[in-house]
């Protein structure tokens, strides 16, 4: 009488994970934010005079006039290079602690081979998410070797279906927070181009009150309008940098799990002669 034993779960995750509630991070990056343009952007000794009201007398009084959009986009940048950092950690955690390229090589002969426990050791040392997926396929090949009462084709869409499973569990881990990059992505552009209308409210004002009286407003409003331009663009610059390069770290993992678990079936496919 045949008996089927279930696949061992996936590894559990080791490692360093990712923040699940990045919201933390954007509340944290605006109180810093916040702080920086108020107490130092805002700080009398940058302005004529000593007063904050006054002409800027440095670049720091110059983005301080920029507004309160100013503390708004500096609240992106931040966010974006926090997430940078996190994004960098938890890809890196879940790629494993072995080169991908030498681990996908290596761990595909040694299935080719049927040598299944040298694969587990291999696991064993890369860890990660790439080495998790492994193992779950692996566990299944095994399991419906025993299985007589499978046939063949059954067999290899299970052990098909539990290398999806398993990539569906660890998917999450590399694309956390990578919606919020992406988000920042246009949020920089679009709170620069606010800035920028606002700037240029400002400017026309000034104009229309007419007299030289208002040139000092007339200046005000268009260093506002610049500031923001200019930060808001290189907010977008860096989180789209950010989400590009991770983006592509992301891909090349998925690649390689799909390369492997191709591996895998096909190994069983050809080395089975069972209907």
């Amino acid at each position: 009488m045949a008996t089927t034993t279930n696949a061992a779960a996936p590894a559990k995750k080791s490692g360093f994970g990712g923040v699940k509630d990045a919201w933390i991070i954007l509340v944290i990056c605006f109180v810093i934010a916040y702080c920086f343009y108020e107490f130092f952007l805002g700080d009398p000794s940058h302005f004529a005079g000593g007063d904050k009201t006054g002409h800027p007398s440095d670049i720091y009084g110059t983005v301080y006039k920029g507004g309160f959009v100013v503390s708004i986009i500096i609240t992106l940048l931040l966010t974006v290079i926090t997430l940078g950092v996190e994004r960098f950690f938890a890809i890196k955690s879940a790629a494993g602690k072995l080169n991908l390229a030498k681990f996908t090589a290596q761990v595909k002969e040694l299935i080719k081979a049927q040598k299944f426990t040298e694969a587990k050791a291999l696991c064993d040392k890369m860890q990660g998410s790439v080495a998790n997926v492994v193992l779950a396929s692996i566990n299944m090949y095994e399991s419906v070797e025993s299985d007589s009462s499978l046939k063949k084709a059954a067999k290899v869409a299970k052990i098909q279906q539990a290398h999806e499973e398993a990539i569906q569990l660890e998917m999450p881990t590399l694309q956390m927070n990578m919606p919020m990059v992406a988000t920042i992505v246009s949020l920089g552009t679009l709170t620069a181009l606010f800035g920028t209308v606002m700037g240029m409210i400002g400017s026309f004002q000034a104009l229309s009150a007419g007299g030289g009286a208002d040139s000092m407003a007339l200046s005000a409003g268009i260093s506002e309008a610049l500031v923001n331009t200019a930060s808001g663009i290189l907010t977008s610059w860096v989180a789209t940098v950010v989400y590009n390069f991770f983006s592509n770290k992301i891909d090349k993992l998925t690649y390689a799990l799909d390369e492997i678990g191709f591996t895998i079936a096909a190994t069983y496919d050809s080395n089975h002669n069972e209907a």
